[in-house]
């Protein structure tokens, strides 16, 4: 498998203002995502953000792929005056994460703090997931957050105590098991982190957002959840952005080797 990356800087891509710090955003692909809102939030508390996506994965989803989605995001993020570069890569590709920090650095500078919301999501059980499939939900949600975390490691050289790792992860594997046992995988690659790069003053946690509806619900998911949900409502992808800009912040550095509920307490 190949990874590519798009060097068409899009329209008001800049040089990065000095003083902001850089975040590097995984999983940015629709302007509805999850990734997007937490994209949009940390550039609006002042960070840099570079961000990767990957179209083939929508073009094979049920929503499809979002024509001018990476430009649409690039501008909405140069509002909040945040240099931006977008990055494709194909995460199941072993060799993306060192390429992706290589264009990160070379662009922004300094990536210190890694934002993970990739995955690879297709609905499967025990008896009708198949060996490619499986395969790839572990290449793309377990391994490359494992290859992204050992790049990030390797490079971190800012200040202790500056440096942030999260990723987004799911307890859902009934009729969803390759994506909820790579998941599992992301959890615990997530939260050794918090331990074996305690010495570079980094932290990191994993959060589950619950059932966010970006386009993937139907119907009968989407009352089924705010029915089994005590505040009566889905989850948004602000809900999961406004978290992740606390444990990014310097105010949530005390947070560490977490997996955070963010839910809105559903049963």
């Amino acid at each position: 498998m190949t990874t590519s990356s798009n060097h068409d800087q899009p329209t008001r891509e800049q040089a990065p203002p000095a003083g902001r710090p850089l975040a590097l955003v995984t999983g940015v692909g629709r302007t509805v995502g999850i990734g997007a809102g937490i994209a949009r939030r940390l550039a609006a508390s002042g960070w840099n953000i570079a961000f990767t996506y990957w179209a083939p994965y929508d073009d094979r989803m049920t929503w499809g792929k979002e024509p001018g989605a990476r430009e649409a995001i690039t501008l909405a993020l140069a509002e909040h005056r945040a240099a931006t570069a977008a990055i494709e890569a194909d995460l199941a590709d072993p060799d993306a994460p060192e390429r992706i920090l290589d264009e990160a650095e070379q662009r922004l500078g300094t990536v210190t703090a890694l934002v993970m919301c990739h995955c690879e999501s297709v609905d499967s059980g025990l008896l009708d997931t198949t060996v490619d499939s499986f395969d790839r939900h572990f290449a793309v949600n377990a391994r490359a957050t494992w290859l992204l975390i050992r790049e990030f490691g390797r490079r971190f050289g800012a200040a202790p105590g500056t440096g942030r790792i999260v990723s987004l992860t799911s307890d859902h594997t009934v009729g969803n098991l390759p994506y909820g046992a790579s998941k599992g995988a992301l959890d615990r690659i997530t939260l050794a982190a918090a331990r074996e790069l305690a010495h570079l003053g980094v932290t990191a946690n994993a959060i589950n957002p619950g059932p966010v509806d970006t386009g993937w619900m139907s119907e009968d998911i989407r009352e089924h959840c705010v029915r089994a949900t005590p505040l009566g409502r889905l989850g948004t992808p602000q809900d999961t952005a406004h978290l992740v800009d606390f444990l990014c912040s310097k105010e949530g550095e005390w947070i560490n080797g977490q997996l955070l509920m963010s839910n809105g307490g559903l049963a």
